[in-house]
């Protein structure tokens, strides 16, 4: 299967087969939580790939990130990008965008809530005899992109808005930690993806928080997606009991 959109403000996005890829229209600055090529770099594509549910348990992924390279390597997009895994279907892909005057900012979701947990949660070692187990598809995976020049740390601010909008969601559903003792605040696997222009190329912005335009703008786009893509977790849940 392959899907190609192209988005009213520059960007492509395909869904080829189970990998959304993300092409950013040259190289921007990233910062990341994703197991290839996290922290900040510079990037010209995203993906994120589905995997099997618990790969790395079940063996198939002892390497993530030299996995996702051999991946980025096939679909011919190059050294410079950023990967991220999950084990729910990009059929489930969500996606929001809002604008302000020339600023615009995207969100690209997959959602998954098996794995829930509340921060300070001491973790949870699974048995992997239990069936039960195998099963898991808890990851939230964020990419946020706008074409705003962020500071740095405006762009650690980004990633602040983002969590603290995903923890709102959960808590506003009522999630589960896995535990079944308090609510979530996110999943044991999650990870966020910002991602920018360089200064000069965008609107400048110094600044990120939830008292900013673009603070808001980023709240705005991260509570859709999260929100819709809990009813997806959800009717994928129900379709598996």
């Amino acid at each position: 299967m392959k899907k190609e959109i192209r988005s009213r403000v520059r960007t492509w996005h395909q869904v080829i087969g189970r990998t959304l890829v993300l092409n950013l229209g040259g190289r921007r600055r990233v910062l990341s939580s994703a197991p290839q090529g996290g922290g900040f770099r510079s990037a010209s594509h995203i993906i994120n790939h589905q995997v099997d549910a618990n790969p790395i348990m079940n063996g198939h992924f002892s390497d993530p990130a030299r996995y996702l390279r051999k991946l980025a390597s096939q679909l011919k997009i190059g050294y410079y990008t950023v990967g991220l895994m999950t084990a729910v279907p990009m059929t489930q892909l969500v996606t929001s965008r809002v604008s302000v005057g020339v600023l615009w900012v995207e969100c690209f979701a997959t959602v998954g809530v098996t794995n829930a947990v509340r921060a300070g949660e001491w973790p949870l070692y699974l048995d992997l005899r239990r069936k039960t187990h195998s099963t898991r598809v808890g990851t939230i995976n964020l990419i946020v992109v706008t074409n705003g020049s962020l500071s740095t740390s405006a762009m650690v601010g980004a990633v602040q808005v983002a969590t603290e909008t995903k923890t709102g969601v959960l808590r506003d559903h009522a999630v589960p930690s896995v535990k079944g003792r308090s609510k979530a605040t996110g999943t044991g696997t999650d990870a966020v993806v910002i991602a920018c222009r360089t200064r000069g190329q965008g609107p400048w912005y110094p600044y990120s928080g939830t008292h900013t335009i673009i603070g808001a703008m980023v709240g705005r786009v991260v509570a859709s997606c999260v929100s819709r893509g809990l009813q997806k977790a959800n009717a994928w849940q129900e379709r598996h009991q």
